[in-house]
């Protein structure tokens, strides 16, 4: 089926209030629309980002910053990367310890003019009148002369409203890109115990909330897809809490209501407490589905087992509610695995995280999105949480065949033609990511490990999907500064 329509996805969380107009950092208005890369330089390569939140900068401890890696027809990690940081020219704000800049990330096309803008957040930023660790998102522009002039999405209203923990941007709206118009962008950002949203429709922006509940201290996590089959982008926003005040635990879509101008609730599961959510069509049916990524039940009522027969969360599980081709109802169909599923290598054991990340792409090129999922607590021998990584192929049923059965892949850092070896604590499969890193038309995987030489971090591309030929980048191999602190360099990972 075609993909024209695809929505690719973004893990977020965010908490907002209103600030002065927003305007696209570049400066320009919208042009026609041209094929969505992640090419922050417009040479025509996607690049990946990659968020260094703990990143020491001009001295400050955890003021963070993210590093641009470029794309080209050697992939990523072999023609040099940028780093962006408060202290990077037209970019708003200074480093100051704690920030904790890059803590979400995303590269995408705000303004319709074929180069994307990077998004960042910043929760620990202070806000003169708002207080300490108010926080922002901040978007800047991408040109092919490098970063081009940043400016404030949206700042919290509040000391620790932490908004910038999480962040994704699609056109929720449903107005496209008109030319001369401005594009119809919703920049979703998620915070302490709240998700906004600023809805840019032309040259105007508003604010609106889409969800003000206790989050258990923890950043929603946010996806966007086709969810109501109506070819405009839905919002996916998961979050939990346990005890404080009571335990609840929510994966919800929104949609836009245009009557109302802001974002209804038309879809609940609840009970289910998630680490990673992921939209794709997984069995080419045309119509998204939803990917729950290391699913458990919180309430444990054992009423409604939203995430499956229990005994497959062990490890980790990975649930999922697919679209339906019948009637557009979304949901009703689901599919559960783990490491003990057959078809997926490994054993399931208990910390393995099976699913703490995820990220979606046609690998095989078969008109069925694949499934990239991180395990970063799975045990290689005796090497505790030295971490690894699946691709779950899609079907005619989805993740899982009419015997139950799945085809899949891993990879860890013992994979043979795999750089690195298998350590404890190297948590390879805390990010993943997927995109056409050297624009030869099949996607390439690439896969973060923060714990790798004592919390440094790396990253590893897996071009193809495949261990052949794969290669890892890390700060010291990119040439960036780095002190002996732990910047755990590969999480976040995003593209598009």
């Amino acid at each position: 089926m075609p993909h024209s329509r695809r929505i690719l996805t973004y893990a977020v969380a965010v908490a907002a209030a209103a600030t002065a107009g927003f305007v696209f950092p570049s400066g320009a208005t919208a042009a026609p629309p041209r094929p969505a890369l992640s090419d922050f330089n417009g040479d025509g390569y996607a690049d990946l980002a990659v968020g260094v939140p703990d990143g020491t900068v001009a001295g400050q401890a955890k003021a963070g910053y993210v590093n641009v890696v470029w794309g080209g027809p050697k992939g990523v990690g072999s023609h040099g990367s940028i780093r962006v940081t408060q202290a990077t020219a037209e970019v708003p704000g200074s480093p100051e310890a704690g920030d904790r800049f890059g803590a979400s990330v995303a590269l995408t096309d705000l303004n319709g003019d074929g180069i994307a803008e990077l998004l960042a957040g910043v929760p620990g930023e202070d806000v003169t009148d708002r207080g300490t660790d108010a926080g922002m998102v901040i978007a800047v522009g991408g040109s092919k002369d490098g970063p081009g002039p940043g400016s404030s999405v949206l700042t919290g209203p509040s000391p620790s409203a932490a908004y910038g923990r999480s962040v994704a941007a699609a056109d929720l709206t449903g107005g496209g890109s008109g030319s001369g118009s401005g594009s119809n962008k919703v920049i979703v950002i998620g915070g302490t115990d709240k998700v906004v949203a600023r809805v840019i429709q032309g040259e105007d922006s508003m604010i609106t909330t889409i969800v003000a509940a206790p989050m258990g201290g923890r950043a929603p996590v946010l996806a966007t897809g086709d969810f109501d089959s109506d070819n405009t982008a839905d919002l996916a926003v998961a979050y939990w809490t346990a005890g404080n005040p009571h335990t609840q635990s929510h994966v919800r879509l929104f949609r836009w209501d245009a009557a109302r101008s802001e974002m209804a609730d038309f879809w609940n599961t609840d009970n289910a407490g998630v680490s990673a959510l992921a939209a794709g069509d997984f069995d080419g049916d045309g119509h998204d589905d939803l990917a729950l990524g290391e699913c458990r039940e919180i309430a444990d009522e054992n009423i409604d087992d939203p995430c499956g027969p229990e005994k497959i969360a062990k490890g980790g599980g990975i649930h999922v509610h697919y679209g339906s081709s019948v009637d557009g109802s979304f949901g009703g169909r689901t599919q559960t695995l783990n490491q003990d599923t057959a078809g997926v290598p490994g054993v399931a054991e208990d910390g393995d995280r099976f699913g703490a990340a995820l990220a979606v792409t046609d690998v095989n090129r078969d008109g069925r999105d694949d499934l990239i999922a991180g395990a970063p607590g799975e045990a290689i021998g005796n090497r505790t949480g030295a971490g690894a990584a699946w691709v779950l192929h899609g079907g005619a049923r989805g993740l899982l065949d009419a015997t139950g059965a799945a085809a899949s892949t891993a990879w860890n850092q013992d994979t043979p033609g795999t750089p690195g070896a298998a350590e404890v604590d190297d948590t390879f499969g805390a990010a993943v990511a997927a995109d056409d890193y050297n624009a030869d038309g099949v996607p390439d995987v690439t896969v973060g490990s923060p714990g790798e030489n004592a919390s440094l971090g790396a990253v590893w591309l897996l071009p193809r999907a495949s261990a052949a030929h794969s290669a890892a980048f890390s700060p010291r191999s990119l040439g960036l500064p780095y002190l002996s602190t732990a910047h755990k360099y590969g999480k976040p990972l995003n593209g598009r």
